[in-house]
């Protein structure tokens, strides 16, 4: 049986972060981790921000595409980001 290739991921699901170039987007929660069982394939993470919109950006820490690389910081203040997002988008009434 072969060695499954494991990937270093930046972020996990449910981790706070902003982004650097883009501040008006707000703080965004990672909702959603998709890693490719495939060899040489892509490590994706979806995240739901502030203003609304939900972005997809490269997850792999091995990858010169890695969101970690291009802006994306995790939020150190845990919590402060899911009561936002929770008030804001998914608890409307």
């Amino acid at each position: 049986m072969k060695d499954v290739e494991r990937k270093r991921l930046f972020l996990r699901v449910g981790d706070e972060v902003s982004h650097n170039g883009h501040q008006q987007w707000g703080i965004g929660v990672v909702v959603e981790i998709m890693t490719s069982t495939v060899p040489g394939g892509t490590c994706l993470a979806r995240i739901r921000f502030q203003d609304g919109q939900l972005r997809v950006f490269d997850n792999d820490m091995d990858s010169e595409r890695c969101c970690c690389y291009f802006g994306v910081q995790r939020y150190w203040n845990p919590s402060h980001g899911v009561h936002v997002l929770r008030s804001k988008l998914f608890l409307k009434g």
